[in-house]
């Protein structure tokens, strides 16, 4: 097997996999965790948000970085595909940068900042701006992979023909 191809190959697989991680945990979080612990005592309910985010920490830091190395990789990969598609290269600009807003509220729900504790106290509400934003950078990804390279703006114009 080529060589380039391996690498690309388990970049995306890398890339994927740590968005169906992240992704998904936060959803269950969201959809499942939180409701379900309302159930629990002031007590319990503080003894399992210590544990949780204790060992989910750890899965948001090792997943932003693979996210920020795949995702570079990835997109200095494509650029040649690409040359020329404004289109392409805004879309993905709009999804660096939502990305970024994704890691930082990941990184603010299970950081221990005192100024980042007022986010902390609405999780649910910013567990929701994160996977919006998910959903927002998950469609641009999908489109960009379906719609495929485009030539260039000035080799898609039309030539007038002389008469």
């Amino acid at each position: 097997m080529d060589t380039q191809l391996l690498i690309d190959t388990l970049s995306r697989v890398i890339h994927v996999a740590t968005a169906i991680t992240l992704v998904g945990g936060s959803a269950f979080m969201l959809l499942v965790l939180i409701p379900a612990a309302q159930n629990l005592s002031d007590e319990e309910h503080a003894r399992l948000r210590t544990g949780l985010i204790a060992r989910w920490k750890r899965f948001v830091h090792i997943g932003v970085t693979l996210f920020l190395i795949s995702g570079l990789y990835n997109y200095y990969r494509a650029i040649p595909s690409h040359k020329g598609d404004g289109l392409y290269h805004a879309l993905l600009g709009t999804k660096m940068l939502i990305a970024l807003v994704i890691f930082f509220i990941a990184a603010a729900l299970v950081g221990r900042s005192a100024k980042l504790e007022p986010i902390r106290r609405k999780r649910t509400l910013w567990l929701k701006v994160l996977l919006i934003c998910a959903l927002i950078v998950v469609t641009i990804s999908g489109f960009v992979k379906v719609r495929g390279p485009q030539p260039p703006a000035a080799a898609q114009a039309p030539t007038a023909v002389a008469e």
